[in-house]
């Protein structure tokens, strides 16, 4: 295995166009941020660089519908996502973006020094055109009908229904997002990076280099690899972006899956003068981390530009993850099925581990996988508080207790003590395997087992029985397990950064090396504790009600949002429409029809006489809520028979977007018997 000196790591640039919620948190920035902080702990020189992806279509379409610049929608954007991630522990050495003046300058230099090699080819192309608004349009200011599935609203690049990739001219019926007209091809002139030159390379490179890649990234490189690879545009036409660098490119600027990946190198470059020491010197490790829809981009398309460019290091390794899921539906940004990490940090503060903890044990490394609110809290309350937390805090108590939280001296070592070592040296080993070969989940388990085997120490020993007959056995026990507790304050660190100062601070130490860890007892007895306190505590049944109640409602409101109305029933003439009489009137009693669900027997003023209705609305109101209630009623429907009750008129509801019947009642409080014209 090779050695480095030093190791790039980079995490995918979120778009600078919405908030940050728990898929990118599971897919990216989780576990780079262990794989960093494991890196710090072990000595390694590592950057660990981030930023926000500020250019792009998704960024103008939302700018041109809230009716402000592109810019504001970065600014706003850019700002909430550096402040969440700053919150919730990750451990960025820089997190920049792509608007700033070093990036427009490396993203320009890069394209230049690849456009004066050669490399680019030059092709003039038909691209859709929006007469109306007189500009050419990239893919997501298109939609149309997907060729593959059917459905009507796929965008120019994809169609989000099936997964299918598109071009823009395989759509049926096109139209312009921006004025909703049907586009022209016009031609236009764009400069495109010759993939197809590089598969040779990029066929050796990956296929026979990079086995040890995981295997959906593995995978998807063989499929696009077998497939052929084509010429992709670098530019485009439109009027945000790094505007490209050369003569008679007015009005183009580099596409975003160009400049955005360009955003690690130039924010590195604002970071330290030594930046060249991180991207090309062959002694540094770079590493990417994204999710599995960027696999393409960083291990072809940016490859490609780096080895074009000619003088940049290449990844080693591209841990993308898989999805992850909410409560078994595919998170939607559009839909607001999300858990925002802005507003968990404001609905959970102080429990960011627990957060990093359950998207650490439940990640979606091989498989696309589910967060539900009912696992966080299992994992919370069955895990961190009834195995790690207890054993921290029963061995705590026990010491204030019994030796006025000082550590006791070891009496006498028995070879289940000397075991303590043996396996925190074999759990510590475990760890370093599972991070170095990106299996975050199986370390964040290896790391809990030392826990695990505290607590079954404790429970073997039973220290406090011993304390009426050995209390010398006790000070053994009890120094054994504060010395666990300080080796898991290191072991969890790369985890649960939060927990590891706060169990540092209750045992009163500094940080304890990575490599003194299972070789050597870290307290000295004598040693003073600080008073003890929970290092967690349980999460009760109301506080993850509320944030499932707060999803449902979501799931509501977009649905009313999209809810369509039905088609117009068959035209009828003013003679059929004037025969019916519609009046206004009360409900006088309301009581439920015996044997059945949903009926209710009501007495209604109608200003001509009181008469009973049968409706099927006792789902929807009980009969003492109703009393009193003005309705709009039928009058002159024909009676008809109902459970053998006689029936003589129809009161008039509404249905909304979950199904429910609602009163259409009149807005003044209308005499009983007015008529409705």
């Amino acid at each position: 295995m090779k050695i480095f000196k030093r190791y790039t790591v980079t995490s995918a640039l979120p778009y600078a166009n919405g908030p940050i919620h728990i898929g990118h948190l599971a897919g990216v920035y989780v576990p780079a941020d262990i794989y960093c902080r494991y890196l710090r702990l072990r000595g390694k020189d590592v950057l660990f660089i981030g930023g926000s992806d500020e250019h792009g279509v998704p960024i103008t379409i939302k700018a041109k519908k809230e009716g402000i610049s592109p810019q504001d929608v970065v600014n706003r954007y850019h700002e909430i996502i550096k402040k969440s991630f700053e919150e919730f522990g990750i451990s960025f050495d820089i997190y920049s973006r792509t608007t700033s003046k070093v990036h427009y300058e490396t993203a320009s230099e890069i394209f230049k020094t690849i456009y004066d090699k050669g490399e680019f080819i030059e092709k003039v192309t038909a691209q859709y055109f929006d007469e109306e608004e007189n500009q050419f349009l990239a893919d997501r200011y298109i939609t149309g009908t997907c060729p593959h599935c059917g459905n009507e609203n796929a965008y120019g690049d994809q169609c989000e229904k099936c997964g299918t990739s598109l071009n823009a001219t395989d759509l049926i019926n096109p139209k312009s997002t921006l004025s909703g007209s049907k586009p022209v091809l016009k031609e236009t002139k764009h400069w495109f990076l010759p993939l197809d030159k590089y598969e040779p390379w990029l066929r050796k490179w990956i296929l026979e280099e990079h086995k040890e890649w995981k295997a959906n990234v593995y995978g998807q490189c063989k499929s696009w690899l077998d497939q052929g690879l084509q010429p992709r545009a670098v530019s485009r036409d439109l009027d945000w972006g790094v505007p490209v660098p050369v003569e008679g490119a007015e009005g183009k600027v580099l596409y975003v899956w160009f400049d955005a990946p360009i955003g690690y190198i130039s924010a590195t470059k604002e970071l330290t003068d030594k930046w060249e020491l991180y991207w090309k010197d062959q002694e540094t490790k770079l590493v990417h981390f994204i999710g599995k829809d960027n696999i393409v981009f960083h291990c072809i398309v940016f490859p490609t530009v780096l080895k074009a460019e000619g003088s940049y290091i290449l990844p080693e390794n591209v841990p993308a993850n898989e999805f992850l899921n909410l409560e078994n539906d595919k998170i939607s940004t559009s839909r607001n099925w999300a858990v925002w990490l802005h507003e968990y940090l404001v609905d959970f503060p102080d429990k960011q581990d627990v957060l990093r903890y359950t998207l650490t044990a439940n990640a979606p490394e091989t498989k696309d996988n589910d967060f539900t609110w009912a696992d966080f809290q299992a994992r919370n309350n069955n895990e961190l508080v009834a195995i790690l937390g207890n054993f921290v805090n029963r061995a705590m108590v026990l010491t204030h207790k019994y030796f006025d939280g000082k550590i006791p001296e070891i009496t006498a070592e028995t070879d289940y003590e000397k075991q303590m070592l043996e396996e925190t040296k074999k759990i510590k080993s475990n760890i370093e395997y599972s991070i170095e070969n990106y299996r975050f989940r199986e370390a964040l388990k290896e790391a809990m087992e030392l826990a695990r085997w505290g607590n079954k120490y404790l429970a073997d020993t039973e220290p406090w029985k011993l304390i009426k007959t050995d209390e010398a056995r006790v000070k053994t026990i009890l120094n054994i397990s504060l010395q666990i507790a300080a080796n898991i304050s290191t072991l969890i660190e790369p985890f649960l950064p939060f927990t590891a100062d706060k169990l540092r601070h209750l045992l009163n130490i500094e940080k304890i090396g990575w490599e003194k860890i299972g070789t050597e007892y870290h307290l000295k007895a004598g040693h003073a504790l600080n008073p003890a306190t929970l290092l967690f505590e349980k999460i009760e049944d109301d506080a993850i009600k509320a944030q499932v109640d707060k999803l449902l409602q979501s799931k509501k409101n977009n649905e009313a949002a999209a809810a369509i109305a039905k088609p117009q029933k068959q035209d009828i003439s003013f003679d059929d429409f004037s025969k019916m009489d519609i009046r206004t009137g009360t409900i006088l009693t309301a009581e439920k029809v015996a044997k059945t669900k949903k009926l209710l027997k009501l007495t209604i003023d109608t200003g001509i006489d009181k008469r009973c209705v049968v409706s099927g609305i006792a789902e929807y109101y009980t009969s003492e809520e109703i009393i009193g209630k003005k309705v709009v009623i039928l009058v002159n429907l024909a009676p008809r028979e109902i459970k053998g009750i006689q029936s003589q008129g129809m009161i008039l509801m509404a249905e909304n977007s979950d199904g429910c019947l609602c009163f259409v009642a009149p807005e003044k409080n209308i005499m009983n018997g007015g008529e409705i014209k």
